[in-house]
């Protein structure tokens, strides 16, 4: 008969392991900040607009395998140019127009602005070709390979199960979206695509978002937690949370971790510090389910 290894860790020991885990993260963030990939990865990507749930579900549409795109002149402002014949994807834009009224009894004027959403062409990287000296885009967000030798998916899953939300493998159409956590209806999806280890930090990144910011009741002993509106802070958080709990598991998410936590958060240290407070708070409870929690070997 097998029991469990009575050698836990104590709370504040997990703890202080957990906020070493978070400096370091930090630093790493300031190394990748300083390197040429990172100015690579900012004079490409300043380029990218931030597409709405929308528009990436309508480029998928159309072309499933786009990765960046712009417009035609956007394009050639990069050095990149559009093969002739190439068919362009369509979105939606965004602008306002202002709106001035008059009331004919008095003259006094009084004005709005009005948003339209006007039908834009765009064109993937791979439509083009590019001129000497163009920028390339720059991977500083890779994802893992290999395997989840110690179960962390299944056991984070089952443990936001037990909070009541349902959790599965799906084959997530979106480009570029690993995972995703539906307040309204309970859901974590993470896609079944990937490598067992890339899955593995993708579950504890979307468990992180479900317990820090989908209005979670905190449990008994639990703290109450502020959830920012500011996205580049919400995911900071969440990919911060799958470093450090992972690292307490034995799995290295750096190649991707880092990156991520870069561009999300600008590389801001200040921003990736003033997180930690919420980081601990995930951390705290998902250790607490998780780690040091292997079962010893069996009585002879």
């Amino acid at each position: 008969m097998s029991t469990k290894t009575a050698s836990r860790r104590t709370a504040e020991e997990r703890r202080e392991q957990a906020q070493a885990l978070h400096d370091q993260l930090t630093a790493q963030v300031a190394s990748l900040a300083e390197s040429d990939n990172w100015k690579a990865w900012l004079l490409f990507t300043a380029n990218f607009r931030t597409l709405s749930v929308n528009n990436s579900w309508l480029i998928y549409s159309q072309r499933p395998d786009a990765t960046h795109v712009l417009g035609y002149r956007q394009w050639e402002k990069l050095g990149r140019f559009v093969r002739r014949g190439e068919k362009s994807i369509k979105i939606f834009g965004y602008s306002t127009k202002r709106i001035v009224d008059v009331d004919e009894a008095t003259g006094d004027e009084t004005s709005h602005t009005r948003a339209y959403y006007p039908i834009l062409s765009v064109f993937d990287i791979s439509q083009t070709d590019a001129a000497e000296g163009a920028l390339e885009p720059v991977e500083i967000a890779m994802h893992l390979e290999g395997d989840d030798e110690t179960a962390i998916f299944e056991r984070t899953a089952e443990f936001m199960r037990g909070r009541g939300w349902d959790v599965a493998l799906e084959d997530i159409k979106a480009e570029g979206l690993n995972g995703y956590t539906r307040p309204s209806t309970r859901e974590i999806r993470v896609d079944e695509k990937m490598s067992p280890a890339q899955r593995a930090k993708t579950m504890i990144h979307e468990a992180a978002h479900a317990l820090l910011h989908a209005g979670e009741q905190p449990a008994d002993g639990e703290p109450a937690i502020e959830v920012s509106e500011h996205r580049g802070i919400r995911e900071t958080e969440a990919e911060s949370t799958a470093f450090v709990v992972a690292a307490m598991l034995g799995l290295d998410t750096s190649d991707y971790s880092i990156g991520y936590v870069a561009g999300w958060s600008k590389a801001n240290l200040d921003l990736i510090r003033g997180t930690a407070a919420n980081v601990l708070r995930a951390v705290g409870i998902l250790a607490e389910a998780l780690v040091d929690d292997e079962p010893a070997p069996a009585d002879a």
